[in-house]
């Protein structure tokens, strides 16, 4: 078990800094999902400062994780607070942007929680890397409560261009013929892909 006073600490860092981390309803979500479906493979698209990856990989021994992070100092944070959550056997972190990665192995399941706008390139992208019966689970399906919005009422052009962004994305899973898609309300909104 991770060490509370380690899930503080990085809580306070990233309200400080600004970093954007799975809210708690939504991780404990990921966390029940990954115990009830046996999932000991995970791919994490956006690790931040490592938050739910050590979440997630903390879940069971057994469980090995790979997560991406094309932020440096974000980057950076995560390295150190994976050691101190003594996971670096377990978590592997991959300083890149997500859409330059190749990856050779198979995950149970697949994290999105990274730039909203790129998201059906990231589901296009590593349903590939994705088990047979895997899934994949993405974040801020509702973005702070803004894609139940009319568009015209949002003042920022680049917050109504992101909105846009994450609406079309609903889409594409809704019509996306070799998934079943279900949506949560459950944190900032989440998507629970399953492969038909």
């Amino acid at each position: 078990m991770v060490e509370k006073k380690i899930i503080k600490e990085m809580r306070d860092y990233a309200n400080l800094n600004n970093v954007p981390i799975i809210l708690d309803e939504g991780i404990n979500f990921l966390r029940d999902y990954i115990k009830k479906n046996n999932i000991k493979r995970i791919l994490e698209i956006g690790t931040a400062i490592g938050y739910s990856a050590i979440l997630m990989s903390d879940v069971a021994e057994d469980i090995i994780l790979t997560s991406i992070e094309r932020d440096e100092v974000r980057y950076l944070e995560a390295i150190k607070n994976i050691k101190k959550a003594n996971l670096e056997e377990r978590i592997n972190l991959i300083f890149k942007d997500a859409l330059e990665v190749d990856l050779k192995d198979s995950y149970d399941m697949i994290f999105i929680d990274a730039s909203k706008a790129q998201n059906i390139k990231f589901f296009e992208k590593f349903e590939k890397s994705l088990i047979d019966k895997g899934t994949i689970i993405t974040d801020n399906m509702n973005f702070h409560g803004l894609v139940d919005e009319n568009i015209e009422n949002i003042e920022s052009r680049n917050l109504r261009q992101l909105v846009k962004k994450i609406k079309n994305y609903k889409v594409f899973l809704e019509e996306n013929e070799m998934f079943i898609t279900e949506f949560f309300d459950i944190g900032d909104g989440m998507a629970v892909s399953k492969r038909k």
